[in-house]
């Protein structure tokens, strides 16, 4: 499968294969017929018989147009966030206050791709909804489900996955051997081993992670002496259930076996490491895994020891090296972690390192390692996620709940996260922590809900938000929360037009910040804010002088964020004195660093004003295609441009000069076209330099080059500025 669209767009995000897929011809050719003659396929089957697998398998053969996306469900524990899993799988940044359901309907409905849902049995409800939703709004979609039972939707192609064949499950046996360095000769010799491989996969039901597992044991035990052991395992497991399915048993039966066979201290750390949700890395596990019999210096031991029998996977991310469980693996360990009555300390563990890890994260955002935070809060999600679950569940644990949900405002607010974070912030501040730890976690979570739903556009709980915050705050004399409802009371008189409350409110804001000797990456944004309106109020000099303070202390920091929105001002001054390639140059860094950290508001204002700026440089063509790629994208942001005449004037500037230049049939084909580029595919576009033909290429016909002199062309519905100052 091609890995790349056109303009460099990935075509899905199927995890590369690490080791050798073993047989399932067969079945691998019936699940490509099925995908061929049905949109909905299922593939059902025992835990562990390969269904996850067989069906990566079978997506990576698949072209469609717009690439084969892979949802993993295990890890979410509540329905409502099934759509945000599929939303985060696709790629999708949304920060309005749309449903993530919506955003998911627009996306797919004119596309061709195929959507694989894997692990969704404890999820039927809400799957077999969305499944329904999106085939019936999408004929381009595909779906493979992946599963221990059907989703029981309208036509609905079953595919059972049985064990593999005995051949297939010797192979996969002596396959996964030699991986370990050991190996085994003649298909039959007892001396090799070969009939006695034979028949541990037959005991084990050809039930691939069982299989798996006894090759983690092969290393230290001879084929005979593990045939040995399982029979013990096997007379003292199998009495349990008798309502269960024979393979079900067996395979309980096989992780159980696994399970005794480790040593009392693997045991342990097994047990204790189903806690997390999604991966980890080796200092979550020895944090939360440490104590009572296991000293933290062990645990790199012992895991590996776990690593090697297969009870864990090892996976390279761009956060660095972490560890997997599978999740039926998990599910025996978290069965014995009750069973030893340790759940609710292990739980309280877990809460506490990810409670730490966003404190980090959250100081660390203002430094060089703003990257590397953006990339370990992304992997972390699903444990971050099931610490704000349990503490919001807790009555004791609210005030914790509200902290961390507050602690997360750069990921909720600058790494394209708006909704989710909506959606635990408003769950945060419901709660009454006033018995438990006082008012400083509430009063965050109000300030940070309010500027979440200031940026989603939605002024009127943004507002009670914020009142709520700054009456609080001033009632038990709170500076630093004052100061911070002051600052995004500010920011929402600057969406609203209210250049004068803004810039008051603003710079008391900043000055409380200097009193209370508060510097971060918001206090950074204020007086960017600031800056913005000095720049509509008529003052674009001291909107520089503002933004280039900024940008000079974000250099010193090494804060990148907060940068990019100083350099978008920067740009537009830059435009504004007949600078195009200055402007183009600041443009280019601030929408590079906006697309890597997935915030889109950054990214559709650098795209707009790349926009104006491309129009100055002569192509009033593609100005237009830039500002049909921005129109596209700013649904998913909000209300375009605020909705405010003051952000507005740009975009009516780049338009009246593009359509004088073009003729209006000619400019709506450009605009439509750029409406056409998917959010990757418009970065790149706007990123591209100046006399480098586009690709593919805008609609043919002769393009009269516009001048620099449609920097002082004012279409008549917009707002007149001296200068034509304005900070976008």
């Amino acid at each position: 499968m091609r890995d790349l669209r056109r303009g460099g767009t990935p075509r899905g995000n199927l995890p590369l294969e690490l080791d050798t897929f073993v047989g399932r011809a067969s079945e691998l050719a019936g699940l490509a017929r099925a995908l061929d003659s049905a949109r909905l396929v299922t593939v059902t089957g025992a835990g562990g018989v390969g269904k996850s697998r067989l069906a990566a398998r079978a997506a990576s053969r698949r072209t469609p147009r717009d690439g084969v996306w892979r949802v993993e469900l295990a890890p979410v524990r509540d329905e409502e966030f099934v759509d945000y899993a599929v939303v985060e799988a696709l790629g999708l940044t949304d920060h309005t206050t749309r449903l993530p359901r919506e955003t998911l309907l627009e996306h797919v409905a004119e596309r061709e791709l195929l959507l694989v849902l894997d692990g969704f049995e404890h999820l039927v409800d809400a799957c077999a909804a969305l499944a329904s939703d999106l085939l019936g709004r999408a004929p381009g979609l595909r779906i493979l489900a992946v599963g221990r039972r059907p989703l029981g939707v309208a036509g609905e192609r079953l595919v059972p996955l049985p064990p593999l064949a005995p051949e297939e499950a010797v192979e996969l046996l002596t396959v996964r051997a030699a991986q370990r360095h050991v190996r085994y000769g003649g298909d039959g010799d007892p001396d090799e081993g070969g009939g006695e491989l034979r028949e541990l996969c037959r005991r084990l039901d050809g039930i691939p992670l069982a299989i798996e597992l006894a090759a983690g044991r092969l290393c230290v035990l001879s084929p005979r002496q593990v045939l040995q052991r399982l029979d013990d395992r096997f007379r003292l497991l199998t009495g349990g259930d008798r309502t269960a399915l024979p393979r079900h048993r067996t395979l309980r039966t096989a992780i159980g076996w696994s399970h005794e066979l480790c040593t009392p201290a693997e045991r342990l750390l097994w047990a204790r490491l189903s806690v997390f949700a999604g991966p980890f890395d080796l200092e979550a596990a020895e944090y939360v895994c440490s104590g009572g019999g296991l000293s933290a210096d062990d645990v790199l031991d012992v895991l590996s020891a776990l690593l090697a029998q297969s009870v864990l996977t090892r996976e390279e991310t761009p956060a660095g090296v972490r560890y997997r469980m599978l999740d039926t693996v998990r599910a025996y360990g978290a069965d014995w972690l009750e069973a030893m009555g340790d759940a609710v300390r292990l739980r309280r563990r877990h809460r506490d390192w990810y409670v730490g890890l966003a404190t980090w994260c959250e100081l660390e955002w203002f430094s060089p390692r703003q990257r590397e935070v953006a990339a370990r809060v992304e992997a972390e999600l699903p444990d971050l996620r099931g610490a704000l679950e349990y503490c919001l569940a807790e009555p004791d644990e609210a005030h914790l709940g509200q902290y961390l949900a507050g602690a997360l405002w750069f990921h909720w607010v600058g790494c394209g996260r708006l909704s989710e974070g909506r959606r635990w912030l408003e769950q945060a501040v419901r709660l009454d922590t006033e018995r438990t730890a006082g008012e400083q976690p509430r009063l965050k979570a109000l300030w940070v809900l309010g500027h979440v739903a200031i940026l989603q556009g939605d002024t009127v709980p943004a507002l009670a938000a914020l009142q709520e915050c700054r009456a609080v705050a001033e009632r038990s004399a709170n500076p630093t929360a004052l100061a911070y409802a002051e600052h995004r009371t500010g920011c929402l008189a600057l969406v609203m037009d209210d250049m004068p409350r803004a810039e008051a409110l603003l710079r008391s804001a900043l000055h409380r910040y200097r009193e209370i000797g508060e510097l971060n990456s918001n206090v950074l944004m204020g007086q960017v804010e600031l800056a913005m309106t000095r720049a509509f109020q008529g003052d674009l000099p001291d909107a520089v002088r503002l933004c280039e303070d900024v940008r000079q202390v974000c250099e010193d920091h090494g804060e990148r964020w907060a940068r990019g929105y100083a350099l978008y001002v920067l740009a537009y001054a830059a435009w504004n004195d007949g600078e195009p390639a200055r402007a183009r140059e600041l443009l280019a860094d601030c929408l590079g660093g906006a697309h890597r950290f997935r915030d889109q508001l950054g990214s559709v204002l650098a795209v707009e004003l790349l926009a104006l700026v491309t129009l100055a440089e002569g192509d009033a063509a593609e100005a237009a295609v830039l500002q049909g790629a921005a129109g596209r994208m700013w649904p998913s942001v909000g209300l375009p441009l605020f909705g405010s005449a003051h952000y507005n004037v740009p975009h009516e500037l780049c338009e009246a000069a593009a359509r004088e230049q073009l003729g209006d049939e000619r400019y709506e084909e450009y605009v439509r076209h750029g409406a056409r580029l998917g959010r990757r595919e418009a970065v790149s576009r706007a990123l591209r330099r100046p006399g480098v033909p586009a690709s593919p290429p805008v609609p043919r016909g002769p393009v009269r080059r516009a001048a620099s002199g449609a920097r002082t062309a004012k279409p008549a519905a917009s707002p007149t500025r001296k200068g034509g100052e304005t900070a976008g």
